[in-house]
């Protein structure tokens, strides 16, 4: 499919109203939930990497349209496309999808958006010895470019280096929002795998003030033993 008319008879036509009823409601598309006022089509995730396959050509006006959308399918649709488009492209590319894509971060407005794409087109970007980038995002306003903050720094992580997440985690501490303290626990985790004496200093100067919320994350692999020892303050 090389047209938007073509992709979005498409994704009309998987599309499941009963499934989008249940997908409002776990994204909490309610007033004063974090997903307020989103629309879903009703489509799983893999239906929608499948469309991916079939569409990944499709041009930058038509992608940046998707990535408006009101409909929470076609903006998943536009990040996965951009997504694999930085995976193929050039450097000219790839600075193109980067600059789009920050362009664009109020429609990139729920975790899952923020989860599928931001370690790709962020992170993969971004020279790790300068994160003047994360620390802006991280000091948003907005919980979804905070979460995207964090969340690039998977990518870095992946390759064994943690600093980047220590860094834009410390920034992260004092966060309010309950979706932060996941994504910050989460990627605490994910850089004790591969760094485990790193962020096992990070955790003893930090563990006692974090949110119980991160700290539970971030422990969640360690035995047993040592993860009560934190949870009672006396690791």
């Amino acid at each position: 499919m090389t047209k938007l008319t073509e992709v979005r008879r498409e994704l009309r036509r998987l599309a499941d109203p009963a499934r989008a009823a249940t997908l409002a409601r776990f994204f909490q598309t309610q007033p004063g939930g974090y997903g307020e006022g989103d629309r879903f089509l009703g489509l799983r995730v893999p239906q929608v990497r499948t469309v991916v396959r079939s569409c990944h050509t499709l041009d930058r006006q038509a992608v940046t349209e998707l990535l408006r959308s009101p409909w929470h399918e076609e903006r998943l649709l536009a990040l996965l496309i951009l997504v694999e488009q930085y995976r193929r492209g050039s450097e000219a590319d790839r600075d193109d999808i980067h600059r789009t894509y920050l362009a664009h971060t109020r429609f990139i407005n729920n975790w899952d958006l923020v989860d599928v794409s931001a370690e790709h087109i962020v992170g993969a970007h971004l020279d790790p010895a300068d994160l003047q980038l994360l620390e802006r995002l991280a000091a948003s306003s907005s919980i979804w470019e905070r979460r995207i903050a964090m969340l690039a720094t998977f990518h870095w992580i992946r390759k064994g280096r943690v600093a980047p997440a220590l860094h834009v985690a410390r920034l992260l501490l004092n966060d309010r929002e309950d979706l932060i303290h996941k994504a910050v626990g989460w990627m605490l985790r994910e850089a004790h795998r591969r760094d485990p004496e790193a962020v096992e200093r990070f955790l003893r100067r930090h563990y006692r003030s974090m949110p119980r919320t991160m700290l539970r994350y971030a422990i969640e692999r360690f035995p047993p033993e040592k993860r009560q020892r934190y949870l009672k303050g006396a690791a």
